[in-house]
């Protein structure tokens, strides 16, 4: 079953159970969905572009979650993380750190790449492996420190 079509079937779902945040957090999906598609010139998504689309939303209750615990709006910042847990639901599990970090060492040896010029290189051949399973910032920090910064 395809992503956004799961998202429609748990947004009714939501919708007959009374849950007014799950609700509006997956309506605000399918809006974000549906604006990613226009830009894009389709009339639907695919997997990988939706979960693309969820990851943006999720980083994005993150950065609120920050904000709002630094300007002591404890309440704002919990509806917030719980925005965040039910989209986490629909990406698939996190990649343990071990196992990106042998994704990089391979992705070392087979570009070649050594010290801080090679990072381009080597994030080229690390990102599409790990898609959606992995931040891009621990990806960065962890080839990083593979190349010896």
């Amino acid at each position: 079953m395809p992503l956004l079509a799961k998202v429609d079937e748990d947004l009714k779902a939501a919708m007959k159970a009374r849950e007014e945040l799950k609700v509006s957090c997956l309506r605000l999906l399918k809006a974000a969905a549906s604006n990613a598609a226009i830009a894009k010139g389709k009339s639907a998504l695919e997997d990988a572009e939706a979960m693309e689309v969820i990851a943006k939303l999720i980083k994005q209750r993150e950065e609120s979650v920050e904000a709002y615990t630094k300007g002591n709006r404890p309440e704002l910042a919990e509806k917030e993380r719980k925005e965040a847990a039910i989209l986490k639901a629909y990406l698939p599990a996190a990649m343990p750190d071990e196992e990106l970090k042998g994704i990089i060492q391979a992705a070392i040896k087979e570009t070649g790449a050594s010290g801080p010029q090679g990072m381009g290189a080597v994030m080229k051949a690390v990102l599409p492996k790990v898609s959606g399973r992995a931040d891009g910032g621990k990806v960065s920090q962890f080839v990083r420190e593979a190349l010896g910064k």
